[in-house]
């Protein structure tokens, strides 16, 4: 049998085995999306994922040298776009993190890692059905360029320090209340309150 033909074929086998899995989910717990997938779930998607990505994908190397300046600029657009989901450190450990079915990984195990660069490039830039992953890229070089950073900056991950992270904090998208609050802070400060921030007056 050639190579194609095996592909078409474990890919089919493998999303019958999906929906059979997800029936069986369905009937048991319902569409909650608290719960865990199972290690079968979680096997089966990882296959499909694989299989998802064109091997040319998957074979292409990072075209971007990693130096200080790309590994910034990576952390900061990481803490701008997808630390609300992934959380600064890639763990996921956020409240929409936490929530999203398949929860969002920790792209700092070895089960992240172990991807390629191309294959990680694909899923920034494709997203991944089914899941609380986008697609971010717009095929643009600039969007390009920017995705390769934010691929050294995964790889980066099980090395941040808490310096990084930090720095990042200060990155991360402000709601409209810390922005309303920013505000306050800043009028106080110039001398245009009489009290500052959260001081009730009498």
């Amino acid at each position: 049998m050639r190579a194609p033909a095996k592909i078409a074929l474990v890919t089919v086998i493998v999303v019958l085995l999906a929906g059979l899995l997800g029936a069986g989910a369905f009937l048991r717990r319902g569409i909650s999306a608290r719960d865990d997938p199972t290690a079968l779930e979680a096997f089966v998607a990882r296959r499909m994922r694989h299989y998802a990505v064109p091997r040319t994908a998957r074979q292409a190397g990072n075209p971007v040298p990693l130096t200080d300046a790309v590994l910034a600029e990576g952390r900061a657009h990481f803490a701008d776009h997808c630390a609300s989901c992934h959380g600064n450190d890639g763990r996921g450990d956020t409240a929409i993190g936490r929530n999203l079915y398949p929860k969002a990984p920790d792209m700092a195990s070895s089960m992240t890692q172990s991807l390629s660069d191309g294959e990680i490039f694909y899923i920034i830039h494709n997203g991944v059905r089914l899941t609380g992953m986008p697609a971010w890229g717009d095929g643009t070089p600039e969007d390009d360029l920017e995705s390769w950073k934010l691929v050294h900056f995964i790889r980066h991950l099980p090395a941040i320090t808490p310096e990084e992270i930090t720095e990042m904090e200060s990155l991360n998208p402000k709601s409209p209340a810390e922005l309303e609050e920013e505000e306050q802070i800043r009028r106080f400060l110039e001398g245009g309150d009489t009290a500052p921030p959260h001081e009730h007056h009498p």
